[in-house]
């Protein structure tokens, strides 16, 4: 069942074409991620939803996992670094609460597809990447997309992006083995911080800003490729 998005791609493209006719397949396939992979775990929220469809996550991969684009596991990009599963995307951006008109940093933009995801919903989205060529690439793909939402800055996210705060959100894509102090300090009140914690084991925690009060919750063990920079001084 999980495996459906990849052979819809593959069928589809195999007897494709044109380019309008890879476009409908990745569409199809795109459709089905959400459906097998995303709405069917738990996740509801219609504005994490939409921005999923909408996506084309298969712009985000390098040339020769595009076939993969749609599968239901993480992919390299490069440089170490990957593209998340589909599911965590979706579960991710659902935890965050976004509504519309939000400020949202996130820290490590990889690809750009969860910048992307985001900027679907957000009225801002502000990215910072550690590695340059990626920090670099992800900025013209988002650009040539028309993200013009999106800000993406190369750098050391455990700072954050003091400038731009405070933000409605905060979003962290690779793990640390504490929470950034910064990072919490530039949350709005009410504001909500996802990220993973931990080193070989891990666990999403949501951190919800009351004032000078922060609200710890452990939702879900994962996997992610661990965040470099101060955080491990």
């Amino acid at each position: 069942m999980l495996l459906m998005p990849r052979l819809v791609a593959l069928t589809a493209l195999a007897c494709s074409t044109t380019p309008e006719g890879e476009e409908a397949a990745f569409a199809r396939a795109r459709e089905e991620m959400v459906a097998t992979q995303i709405a069917a775990r738990g996740v509801r929220d219609p504005k994490t939803l939409g921005a999923m469809r909408k996506v084309a996550r298969h712009l985000f991969v390098p040339p020769a996992v595009v076939s993969q684009a749609y599968d239901d596991h993480p992919l390299g990009i490069g440089h170490g670094q990957t593209i998340s599963q589909p599911y965590i995307v979706g579960f991710m951006t659902e935890a965050l609460g976004l509504r519309g008109g939000e400020t949202v940093l996130e820290v490590g933009t990889g690809s750009g597809y969860q910048a992307a995801v985001l900027a679907e919903i957000a009225a801002r989205v502000h990215t910072i990447e550690i590695v340059t060529p990626l920090a670099e690439e992800a900025g013209r793909l988002l650009t040539r997309l028309g993200y013009a939402n999106v800000e993406v800055r190369a750098g050391d996210g455990y700072q954050g992006w003091p400038e731009a705060a405070p933000f409605d959100a905060i979003m962290v894509t690779a793990a640390a083995p504490r929470v950034p102090e910064p990072l919490k300090q530039q949350l709005k009140d009410g504001g909500r911080l996802i990220l993973p914690v931990g080193d070989e084991w891990q666990e999403l925690v949501v951190i919800t800003r009351r004032g000078d009060r922060f609200e710890e919750k452990r939702v879900l063990p994962v996997r992610f490729v661990p965040m470099t920079g101060k955080v491990r001084q």
